[in-house]
């Protein structure tokens, strides 16, 4: 008699040991958690080179038609300002880097001015603003592009390309014109907005100012972050 015992009080032992064994295996994470932010897709082109094809006419008034001619997408001067904004798939707010190629066609201020998205957030990169010259983001606490930190100064030629990329990462702005780098800023508590006159190119768009620009070779991918963390400028 206690030997049955004893065998049904190891049969229950080892079949409770399977059940707990089982219901561990089941509720384990398959996956481990992250933190890191999510980054773009691959590679993306955003402009055929044939058509305005997921762009529109930013409809700032008294602006000029965008059109596509020789593999150029090309920014009427306006009264003052012509633009275009991305109406496609739906673009990344960190962690993603836009390449281009633009040039002041004629005219004598900003051509090709870019407005992007940073986390929930809106900035620009004014390139050849006020007067023809000034390069930077628009705007960090309240300060544009030609009254905050990324100030620059760049002569530009008309009817000469200049090739641009812009990365923007967690906590940080960067930007560079022909290779040089223009932009590298710490955001990092700082207030990031744009100038109201941009708002139509929001969430990302094109626009120029008092001059006809032309653009090329627009392109997006994801990154890991920052490229540098150099001192502000």
């Amino acid at each position: 008699m206690s030997i049955r015992i004893a065998i049904v009080a190891i049969a229950i032992c080892i079949a409770g040991c399977t059940r707990e064994k089982k219901e561990e295996t089941k509720t384990a994470p398959t996956t481990k958690p992250t933190t890191r932010a999510v980054a773009a897709k691959g590679e993306r082109e955003l402009f055929d080179g044939k058509s305005l094809k997921n762009w529109q006419t930013a409809e700032f008034g008294a602006h000029g038609e965008p059109s596509v001619k020789d593999g150029v997408l090309i920014l009427p001067v306006g009264d003052p300002m012509t633009g275009v904004t991305w109406t496609g798939e739906a673009m990344p707010k960190i962690n993603y880097e836009v390449t281009y190629e633009c040039k002041r066609m004629d005219g004598s201020d900003f051509f090709g001015t870019l407005t992007f998205p940073v986390n929930n957030s809106f900035a620009s990169l004014v390139i050849g603003g006020w007067g023809g010259g000034v390069c930077g983001i628009s705007s960090l606490d309240g300060g544009d592009a030609a009254n905050n930190s990324t100030t620059t100064y760049r002569n530009f030629e008309n009817k000469k390309w200049y090739k641009v990329r812009l990365r923007v990462s967690t906590n940080r702005l960067e930007a560079w014109l022909d290779g040089e780098q223009i932009v590298n800023v710490d955001t990092t508590g700082k207030m990031i907005s744009t100038r109201s006159e941009v708002d139509l190119n929001k969430p990302f768009g094109f626009s120029s100012y008092q001059s006809t620009a032309g653009l090329r070779n627009i392109r997006i991918h994801g990154v890991d972050g920052a490229e540098s963390a150099k001192q502000d400028f």
